[in-house]
């Protein structure tokens, strides 16, 4: 038993307080990792916007970039075709200031009686033979597009139609139509073809030089040479509208062109006194041209010469 003067043991702490302090513990513990887990995660989660801003950065700058040289391309791109297209535009019209003197030549070379072989050269393309299932003659084309004149008479009694142009090609030919009293025939060929425009006939002068295109006794694609001889000459249907010449005209020059010294058609080879040398007619161009547009405009609705 003790004494009274010695002081009891301290007592030992119970179990209770033994697991308060540990539970303490465990509660401090536990707050630290918490806390350390978010910081370590915001820093995570920092990082990666971080990165991210970063690879959407670059992303964007190289779009930026790609679509800045993709611009200096096309740029340049249409820069090179503008000089194409400027260069080409120069080399056509070189081409037809090369083509216009040319012509201007062959003129020059007609007017001052050298030679018609320049003006032949280009109106022998526009000149067709027309073959019928009874006879032949001589046609020439008056448009691109391929419209075609020739005499009326060469078509009468024939079913079939056949023309050949100057690279012997033989082309399906369409009748529009004919003025009987003209004597003229309007047909239709499909393609594009080089032509003969139609002079002023008012203003064919007698003594002046011209040439007549025709395929006179099957050989097709002759010339002859001659001047005009007279004008307004009266013909078989007693109009005076005619074209006197001395150049040879034989069967199957019919239809073919009679043209001057400026590659003009100033009329359609027609006929000859047959009791004379060199007594050749062709209608005046200004009666084609009249006789034309009159059979288009009934035929086709619309004139085809201005």
């Amino acid at each position: 038993m003790p004494s009274k003067n010695q002081q009891p043991n301290a007592s030992l702490p119970s179990g209770h307080m033994i697991l308060k302090k540990h539970h303490k513990w465990i509660a401090g513990g536990f707050g630290t990792i918490v806390l350390v887990y978010m910081i370590a995660s915001f820093i995570l989660i920092s990082g990666l916007a971080v990165k991210q801003t970063s690879d959407y950065n670059q992303l964007a700058n190289s779009v930026n970039k790609l679509q800045a040289d993709t611009q200096n391309k096309l740029n340049e791109l249409t820069e090179n075709i503008l000089l194409v297209e400027k260069d080409i535009q120069q080399t056509k019209k070189n081409l037809t200031n090369i083509e216009t003197i040319r012509e201007e030549f062959n003129l020059l070379k007609a007017s001052t009686g050298e030679d018609f072989s320049g003006i032949i050269e280009n109106s022998v393309k526009a000149v067709v033979t027309i073959k019928t299932d009874i006879g032949q003659g001589t046609g020439f084309i008056i448009t691109d597009d391929g419209y075609v004149v020739t005499n009326a008479h060469l078509l009468s009694g024939g079913k079939t139609i056949e023309s050949t142009n100057y690279e012997k090609n033989k082309i399906s030919t369409e009748l529009i139509g004919y003025n009987a009293e003209l004597d003229v025939a309007l047909l239709k060929i499909d393609g594009e073809y080089e032509f003969l425009s139609l002079g002023d006939s008012d203003e064919t002068q007698v003594g002046e030089r011209v040439i007549a295109i025709g395929n006179p006794l099957g050989l097709q694609f002759s010339v002859t040479e001659g001047i005009v001889s007279g004008i307004h000459r009266p013909g078989i249907n007693e109009l005076e509208a005619y074209t006197q010449t001395d150049a040879a005209l034989n069967p199957g020059n019919s239809g073919g062109p009679l043209i001057n010294k400026n590659g003009k058609v100033i009329g359609i080879n027609n006929f000859k006194l047959g009791s004379g040398e060199s007594l050749g007619f062709a209608l005046e161009s200004n009666y084609i041209k009249d006789a034309v547009n009159a059979i288009s405009k009934e035929k086709l609705q619309k004139e085809i010469l201005s």
